[in-house]
């Protein structure tokens, strides 16, 4: 559950903070959540083999295609469109790839619990993302982008277990993790606007890095303990405090007919989450 809750109070302290969350500032905020990485690898210095090391950066750099992809999404296709698309591939891609390649869910009895319970999920996802408001139009080249840039989720997601990162400490990958992350957003940054690394606002955006830091680092921890598939189907009930708290705190309107949608897909996103405990 920390993994959750620090995924949600990301995005939600900079929105407390009154700060636009663009594209730039969401590369900031990846800055600077390398301190999380730094103390934890100080404080509890782990060993990590050189491969795993490099690797890890990888799989960092790699996330970061899948983080751009959804920015250059945003624009083409509208948010509305983008988060429920971009979080349907990502649950069924996670899915395949836990139960082809790491063994989640083996047998016949987990298997149907599993899929059904992820489709029960995606359903719930798409649910909290009905809007009453007109997005823009999709095409199949928009949809085909978005699911090759996922592609980086997908391998950022699975590494923790994979097997010669699974062998190492936890907190010996984090590091080197991130770093591939900072890498990527740098390189981002740079090629789109120099300007940004400049501005006060960038700045700003320290605890939201901070709490994404902590979620990052439960996350590989979950994905070990708890397979692939299954934690990362977890990490989606962040939608329940993101979605309450926005309405509560930070007075986001919903009519009666997106709250309807949104608190089914709420209840179908807890449900199908809670059976995979049982898969």
């Amino acid at each position: 559950m920390l993994a959750e809750i620090g995924f949600l109070a990301s995005p939600f302290l900079n929105s407390v903070n009154k700060v636009k969350f663009n594209d730039l500032l969401r590369v900031s905020c990846l800055v600077q959540n390398q301190i999380d990485r730094l103390l934890a690898f100080i404080f509890t210095r782990p060993t990590v083999s050189l491969t795993a090391f490099a690797l890890a950066i990888l799989c960092g750099a790699l996330w970061t295609i899948g983080q751009i992809g959804q920015f250059i999404s945003f624009k083409r296709i509208g948010v509305a469109n983008t988060v429920p698309l971009s979080t349907v591939f990502q649950l069924i891609g996670n899915s395949i790839i836990g139960m082809t390649m790491f063994g989640d869910w083996a047998g016949a009895r987990s298997k149907v619990i599993g899929i059904a319970a992820l489709i029960v999920v995606v359903i719930g996802a798409l649910f909290t993302s009905v809007s009453d408001q007109k997005g823009q139009s999709i095409t199949a080249r928009d949809v085909i982008f978005l699911l090759c840039t996922t592609i980086g989720f997908w391998v950022y997601s699975s590494f923790p277990n994979i097997a010669i990162i699974k062998e190492q400490s936890g907190t010996g990958i984090f590091l080197p993790e991130m770093l591939g992350i900072l890498l990527g957003a740098l390189i981002y940054g740079f090629f789109t606007d120099r300007k940004a690394f400049t501005q006060r606002a960038q700045y700003m955006n320290i605890l939201g890095g901070l709490a994404w830091g902590i979620a990052g680092f439960a996350y590989i921890f979950s994905a070990q303990a708890n397979g692939n598939t299954s934690a990362f189907i977890w990490t989606q009930l962040n939608v329940v405090i993101a979605t309450f708290g926005g309405i509560i705190i930070l007075h986001e309107h919903k009519s009666k007919r997106e709250l309807k949608y949104t608190i089914l897909g709420i209840l179908l996103i807890v449900a199908g989450s809670v059976a995979t405990s049982f898969a």
